[in-house]
């Protein structure tokens, strides 16, 4: 098998090569042409070698940019459906408008998927004269834009948005009651930029459209003025690392006793106990300026691996609220959830799917087991000359925060720039606060928009600035004079991340292009990782790669799981959706308008009953292993029967408004205003642990009755 193995990779580089050399013999040529002669051989190519060279030829006349051979290596891997990795700095924009050209011949479209809004108009603008010397046109998608010039700008051959705004058109268009409102037309292929971030770390956060208005329960005011009088250690438990908060048996009396409530774990009081434990979490679990901030009167979430602000995402509902209620600012409207779909369900409706990234190849396993996409790692133009430091271990965080402080003013008085990677706003406005000697700049969630100017500087002689993870991503920084003969940018990281991609991706700011540049991460016992994933015995500190490894085998077993659960829904969700559509465009036998509008808003009704149906049953599929039985088996059993019973239930209730529509001469109801915004069902862990603290809290019940 090994054998067989070598000589399959044996065999793909031969033909990398091979065509490689092709396309440097075609683009030869073809720089020879004259302009008009070029963009004939543009629209007559048709193999992808002529594709690629032509395409080479005319950002090197469009852009006066010269495609190195690795770029082009990157481009033909694109063109044959790989994840690529491309170290910062070596070009990947221009890398992948080759695959894209290639990619949109077939005229049915081509998105280009980035991480925001700015990416997506600047990458559209500075790369579509190119695509439009080759013939195609091009649009981006901004979260401002009405539907008509999102309908126009996904008209186009190539529309760069980012992976957020196509996602909640996506479930807009789900929810259209007329064909001229939908704006998308059947996907057909996608190349995603920072593929790592968009198909891994935000595989899971469901995407979600809601209407309706739904206020605060009273029950949820309640919990917080009660949690706020319980003492930890008394009435509750702490376990930080696995993210986990419980009432003690004392906790439960005192909860009983203010609210009032005679058992807090009979049935009737599900709600109450729900609103308690969301209170708790949010009084306990989340901190300010670390997984939030509060700005204008909102709760805005920070994405752990970015360190960016994420103004439409949301806690699930009742957390959101309680949230909200602890910090005392306005509470909003949580409404009804009329459609959802997952980010990894999103890219799984494209028949072809290709990706770039600066770090993959440490998450190969998770590209094949997930999206059966192989990882192609291209080398960099230069060799990278970065000096990467062994960790520096400490016992604890202060004994490390210490250090780090002591490192910045070496490496300052040098005259280096240093570049600090913080885990939180919070630790890097402290570590600020004690670097009052030094003259810094803090990027972070609460100044994004200093972002471009603070990362324009950060290579200059003696330049110094504290990060989050927001200086991860998208960004270059280029060397001020000078500064590479004295070692070129320092990189330190003050945490070690659950991900290895995470911390490459901060080493990745240096050394670019052959720069030379140094990187070292300090790491502490108290440090997050090291927390929760050593086990009772302790770790020897020099262990974090291993630790690193064991996240994310977990985090890959968790991923495996949850699509067991998640596979049927979404196949139920495609086969409501097909249907919806073929009675919105009259495909499906509707005998007048009326019947039409209704039909669909029964189906829409339906089907977000049933979204709240399952998400219950979901949440209590724990206690049938209880008795011995098969949760997941017993889970499909239900599903299934309760889809079968929603399919059966359309007609008849179509049926039912429809004669009351005619009888009282009653039209279907506006659905109103309906919103979009991004949530999670992990804040707290996985389902898995989720699911064994549920075992655990249910047999502390059982015992204590």
């Amino acid at each position: 098998m090994r054998a067989w193995w070598r000589s399959l990779f044996a065999a793909r580089k031969l033909s990398a090569v091979q065509e490689i050399e092709e396309v440097s013999k075609l683009r030869v040529e073809f720089a020879r042409l004259e302009d008009d002669a070029l963009k004939g051989t543009a629209r007559t190519a048709t193999r992808l070698s002529e594709v690629v060279a032509v395409t080479a030829v005319v950002a090197s006349r469009v852009l006066g940019l010269q495609m190195f051979d690795v770029q082009l290596e990157g481009a033909l891997a694109l063109a044959h459906g790989r994840i690529v990795e491309m170290q910062t700095g070596e070009g990947k924009t221009l890398a992948a408008v080759p695959a894209v050209a290639w990619h949109a011949r077939s005229g049915q479209g081509v998105h280009v998927l980035t991480a925001n809004d700015y990416l997506a108009r600047r990458d559209a603008a500075w790369m579509g004269d190119v695509y439009r010397w080759l013939g195609l046109s091009v649009g981006a998608i901004q979260q401002d834009q009405n539907a008509e010039e999102r309908r126009a700008a996904y008209r186009s051959d190539v529309t760069y948005a980012s992976a957020n705004e196509l996602g909640f058109d996506y479930l807009r268009d789900g929810l259209a009651f007329h064909p001229h409102e939908q704006v998308l037309r059947p996907f057909a292929a996608a190349v995603i930029d920072e593929a790592d971030s968009i198909l891994l770390d935000e595989a899971r956060i469901p995407l979600v459209i809601a209407g309706g208005a739904v206020e605060p329960s009273p029950v949820a005011i309640d919990a917080d003025r009660v949690v706020r009088r319980l003492v930890s250690g008394l009435h509750f438990s702490v376990d930080q690392p696995a993210r986990n908060v419980s009432l003690t048996q004392a906790g439960v009396t005192e909860v009983e006793r203010l609210l009032p409530c005679a058992n807090l774990y009979a049935a009737e009081h599900l709600v109450v106990m729900t609103a308690v434990q969301d209170a708790l979490h949010a009084h306990t679990l989340l901190h300010r300026d670390v997984d939030y901030l509060v700005q204008d009167s909102s709760v805005l979430s920070v994405d752990e691996l970015k360190g960016r602000v994420v103004r439409d995402r949301r806690w699930p509902a009742g957390l959101q609220t309680a949230l909200e209620l602890k910090e005392r600012v306005t509470t909003h409207r949580q409404g009804r959830i009329l459609g959802s779909i997952t980010m990894e369900n999103l890219i799984g409706l494209y028949p072809l799917v290709c990706g770039m990234t600066g770090t993959a190849a440490a998450q190969s396993t998770e590209f094949r087991e997930l999206y059966g996409l192989e990882v192609a790692v291209i080398p960099t133009n230069r060799p990278v000359i970065r000096v990467d430091h062994a960790d520096r271990m400490f016992v604890s965080k202060a004994e490390k925060e210490s250090a780090v402080l002591d490192e910045i003013r070496l490496v300052h008085q040098s005259g280096r720039p240093v570049l600090v990677g913080t885990s939180s706003v919070g630790e890097s406005e402290r570590l600020s606060a004690r670097l009052t000697d030094v003259p810094h700049y803090v990027l972070n969630a609460r100044n994004e928009e200093a972002e471009a100017a603070i990362i324009a500087g950060a290579g200059e002689a003696r330049a110094v600035t504290i990060s989050t993870n927001m200086a991860g991503r998208g960004v270059d920084i280029r060397l001020g004079p000078g500064v590479a003969a004295l070692g070129g940018l320092h990189v330190m990281g003050t945490n070690r991340h659950e991900s290895r991609r995470i911390d490459n991706q901060l080493r990745g700011r240096s050394g670019r292009q052959g720069d030379p540049g140094s990187s070292r991460f300090y790491v502490s016992s108290e440090d997050p990782l090291l927390l929760k994933y050593r086990d009772e015995r302790g770790v020897d500190l020099s262990s974090a790669d291993h630790l690193q490894r064991m996240a994310e085998g977990q985090s890959l077993d968790c991923r495996l799981f949850l699509r067991k659960y998640e596979t049927v829904i979404e196949g139920q969700r495609q086969e409501i959706a097909r249907r919806r559509q073929a009675v919105l465009t009259g495909e499906r036998s509707c005998s007048s308008e009326l019947e039409r509008l209704v039909t669909l808003e029964a189906i829409d009704d339906l089907w977000s009953d049933y979204l709240a149906a399952v998400s219950e049953l979901r949440a209590s599929t724990i206690w049938v292993s209880l008795g011995g039985g098969n949760p997941f088996r017993d889970y499909l059993f239900r599903v299934h029967a309760m889809f079968k019973e929603l399919a059966r239930t359309i007609g008849g209730e179509v049926t039912a408004r429809l004669e009351q529509a005619l009888a009282h001469g009653v039209e279907p109801r506006r659905r109103g205003a309906t919103w979009t915004y991004l949530t999670t069902d992990e804040p707290f862990g996985t389902m898995t642990e989720r699911l064994m603290r549920r075992l655990a809290m249910m047999l502390w019940v059982v015992g204590r009755g």
